[in-house]
Protein backbone atom coordinates (compact mmCIF):
# COMPACT_ATOMS: atom_id res chain seq x y z
CA UNK A 1 0.00 0.00 0.00
CA UNK A 2 2.79 2.43 0.91
CA UNK A 3 4.63 1.66 -2.33
CA UNK A 4 1.49 2.37 -4.36
CA UNK A 5 1.06 5.69 -2.56
CA UNK A 6 4.70 6.63 -3.15
CA UNK A 7 4.43 5.74 -6.82
CA UNK A 8 1.25 7.74 -7.16
CA UNK A 9 2.94 10.73 -5.55
CA UNK A 10 5.95 10.45 -7.87
CA UNK A 11 3.66 10.47 -10.90
CA UNK A 12 1.86 13.58 -9.67
CA UNK A 13 4.95 15.73 -9.56
CA UNK A 14 3.25 19.01 -8.68
CA UNK A 15 0.20 18.48 -6.44
CA UNK A 16 0.47 16.94 -3.00
CA UNK A 17 -2.77 16.65 -1.01
CA UNK A 18 -2.55 18.45 2.33
CA UNK A 19 -4.67 15.75 4.01
CA UNK A 20 -2.02 13.21 3.00
CA UNK A 21 0.62 15.28 4.77
CA UNK A 22 -1.53 16.01 7.84
CA UNK A 23 -1.76 12.28 8.58
CA UNK A 24 2.03 12.15 8.74
CA UNK A 25 2.51 14.91 11.32
CA UNK A 26 3.17 13.51 14.79
CA UNK A 27 3.56 15.11 18.21
CA UNK A 28 6.84 13.93 19.69
CA UNK A 29 8.56 15.63 22.64
CA UNK A 30 5.98 18.38 22.50
CA UNK A 31 6.75 19.29 18.89
CA UNK A 32 4.98 18.73 15.60
CA UNK A 33 7.31 16.61 13.47
CA UNK A 34 7.43 14.49 10.30
CA UNK A 35 9.43 11.27 10.00
CA UNK A 36 12.31 11.05 7.57
CA UNK A 37 10.65 8.07 5.85
CA UNK A 38 7.47 10.08 5.24
CA UNK A 39 9.44 13.03 3.90
CA UNK A 40 11.43 10.75 1.60
CA UNK A 41 8.18 9.27 0.31
CA UNK A 42 6.74 12.74 -0.30
CA UNK A 43 9.90 13.92 -2.07
CA UNK A 44 10.07 10.72 -4.10
CA UNK A 45 13.59 9.79 -2.95
CA UNK A 46 14.91 6.85 -0.90
CA UNK A 47 15.15 7.54 2.84
CA UNK A 48 18.90 6.92 2.91
CA UNK A 49 19.39 9.60 0.19
CA UNK A 50 17.41 12.14 2.18
CA UNK A 51 19.40 11.41 5.34
CA UNK A 52 22.63 11.46 3.33
CA UNK A 53 21.90 15.01 2.12
CA UNK A 54 21.05 16.08 5.66
CA UNK A 55 24.31 14.64 7.02
CA UNK A 56 26.29 16.42 4.31
CA UNK A 57 24.67 19.70 5.40
CA UNK A 58 24.60 19.05 9.15
CA UNK A 59 25.24 22.72 10.05
CA UNK A 60 21.87 23.63 8.58
CA UNK A 61 19.98 21.28 10.92
CA UNK A 62 20.39 22.18 14.60
CA UNK A 63 18.64 20.18 17.33
CA UNK A 64 15.46 22.26 17.15
CA UNK A 65 15.15 21.56 13.40
CA UNK A 66 15.80 17.81 13.47
CA UNK A 67 16.51 15.10 16.03
CA UNK A 68 16.87 11.34 16.15
CA UNK A 69 14.27 9.33 18.03
CA UNK A 70 15.11 7.46 21.20
CA UNK A 71 14.69 3.66 21.06
CA UNK A 72 11.45 3.74 23.10
CA UNK A 73 9.99 6.46 20.85
CA UNK A 74 10.91 4.47 17.75
CA UNK A 75 9.34 1.36 19.32
CA UNK A 76 6.07 3.24 19.87
CA UNK A 77 6.07 4.39 16.25
CA UNK A 78 6.78 0.86 15.04
CA UNK A 79 3.43 -0.28 16.40
CA UNK A 80 1.57 2.92 15.40
CA UNK A 81 2.52 3.16 11.75
CA UNK A 82 3.24 -0.49 11.03
CA UNK A 83 6.96 -0.13 10.35
CA UNK A 84 8.58 -3.52 10.14
CA UNK A 85 10.88 -4.63 12.94
CA UNK A 86 14.65 -4.79 12.54
CA UNK A 87 14.74 -8.60 12.46
CA UNK A 88 12.23 -8.63 9.62
CA UNK A 89 13.94 -6.33 7.17
CA UNK A 90 13.03 -3.05 8.85
CA UNK A 91 15.23 -0.09 9.70
CA UNK A 92 18.52 -0.71 11.38
CA UNK A 93 18.90 2.90 12.49
CA UNK A 94 16.64 5.07 14.61
CA UNK A 95 14.51 7.40 12.50
CA UNK A 96 15.11 11.12 12.28
CA UNK A 97 12.22 13.54 12.65
CA UNK A 98 12.03 17.06 11.27
CA UNK A 99 10.22 20.02 12.80
CA UNK A 100 8.53 22.65 10.68
CA UNK A 101 11.77 24.63 10.50
CA UNK A 102 13.70 21.49 9.55
CA UNK A 103 11.30 20.80 6.70
CA UNK A 104 11.75 24.38 5.49
CA UNK A 105 15.53 23.91 5.61
CA UNK A 106 15.22 20.74 3.51
CA UNK A 107 14.12 22.92 0.61
CA UNK A 108 17.61 24.43 0.50
CA UNK A 109 19.26 21.00 0.59
CA UNK A 110 17.03 19.23 -1.93
CA UNK A 111 16.92 21.12 -5.21
CA UNK A 112 14.16 19.84 -7.43
CA UNK A 113 10.76 20.97 -8.64
CA UNK A 114 9.17 18.20 -6.61
CA UNK A 115 10.97 19.34 -3.44
CA UNK A 116 9.68 22.89 -3.86
CA UNK A 117 6.09 21.75 -4.38
CA UNK A 118 6.23 19.32 -1.44
CA UNK A 119 7.70 21.98 0.86
CA UNK A 120 4.91 24.39 -0.03
CA UNK A 121 2.30 21.72 0.71
CA UNK A 122 3.97 20.76 4.00
CA UNK A 123 4.14 24.40 5.15
CA UNK A 124 0.43 24.77 4.35
CA UNK A 125 -0.32 21.64 6.37
CA UNK A 126 1.62 22.97 9.38
CA UNK A 127 -0.20 26.32 9.14
CA UNK A 128 -3.57 24.58 8.92
CA UNK A 129 -2.71 22.45 11.96
CA UNK A 130 -1.67 25.57 13.88
CA UNK A 131 -5.00 27.25 12.99
CA UNK A 132 -6.96 24.21 14.16
CA UNK A 133 -5.12 24.19 17.48
CA UNK A 134 -5.72 27.94 17.94
CA UNK A 135 -9.43 27.48 17.17
CA UNK A 136 -9.71 24.76 19.80
CA UNK A 137 -8.01 26.99 22.39
CA UNK A 138 -10.41 29.86 21.63
CA UNK A 139 -13.38 27.51 21.85
CA UNK A 140 -12.21 26.11 25.20
CA UNK A 141 -11.79 29.65 26.54
CA UNK A 142 -15.32 30.62 25.42
CA UNK A 143 -16.78 27.52 27.07
CA UNK A 144 -14.99 28.36 30.31
CA UNK A 145 -16.38 31.91 30.17
CA UNK A 146 -19.91 30.56 29.60
CA UNK A 147 -19.56 28.15 32.50
CA UNK A 148 -18.48 30.99 34.78
CA UNK A 149 -21.35 33.19 33.62
CA UNK A 150 -23.93 30.44 34.14
CA UNK A 151 -22.43 29.60 37.50
CA UNK A 152 -22.96 33.24 38.55
CA UNK A 153 -26.50 33.13 37.16
CA UNK A 154 -27.14 29.87 39.00
CA UNK A 155 -26.19 31.43 42.33
CA UNK A 156 -28.36 34.49 41.62
CA UNK A 157 -31.31 32.32 40.58
CA UNK A 158 -30.85 30.17 43.66
CA UNK A 159 -31.01 33.30 45.84
CA UNK A 160 -34.28 34.34 44.13
CA UNK A 161 -35.79 30.88 44.72
CA UNK A 162 -34.74 30.97 48.38
CA UNK A 163 -36.43 34.37 48.79
CA UNK A 164 -39.64 33.08 47.13
CA UNK A 165 -39.67 30.02 49.40
CA UNK A 166 -39.35 32.25 52.44
CA UNK A 167 -42.28 34.33 51.23
CA UNK A 168 -44.41 31.24 50.56
CA UNK A 169 -43.77 29.60 53.91
CA UNK A 170 -46.17 30.76 56.60
CA UNK A 171 -44.50 32.61 59.39
CA UNK A 172 -44.60 30.70 62.61
CA UNK A 173 -47.20 32.19 64.89
CA UNK A 174 -45.96 32.57 68.41
CA UNK A 175 -48.16 30.82 70.95
CA UNK A 176 -50.91 33.04 72.24
CA UNK A 177 -51.02 33.86 75.82
CA UNK A 178 -54.36 33.75 77.43
CA UNK A 179 -55.58 36.84 78.95
CA UNK A 180 -56.82 36.49 82.44
CA UNK A 181 -56.21 34.42 85.52
CA UNK A 182 -54.77 30.92 85.22
CA UNK A 183 -55.77 28.87 88.26
CA UNK A 184 -53.12 26.26 87.62
CA UNK A 185 -50.37 28.62 88.41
Amino acid sequence: MAKKTALALRRRSTAVPIAFIERRIYFIRGQKVILDTDLAELYGVPTYRLNEQVKRNRKRFPADFMFQLKPEEAECLTSQIAMSKVGRGGRRTKPYVFTEQGVAMLSSVLNSERAVQVNIAIMRAFVKLREIIATHKELAQKIAELELRFQQHDTQIQAVFDAIRQLLEPKPVPPRRRIGFDPRL
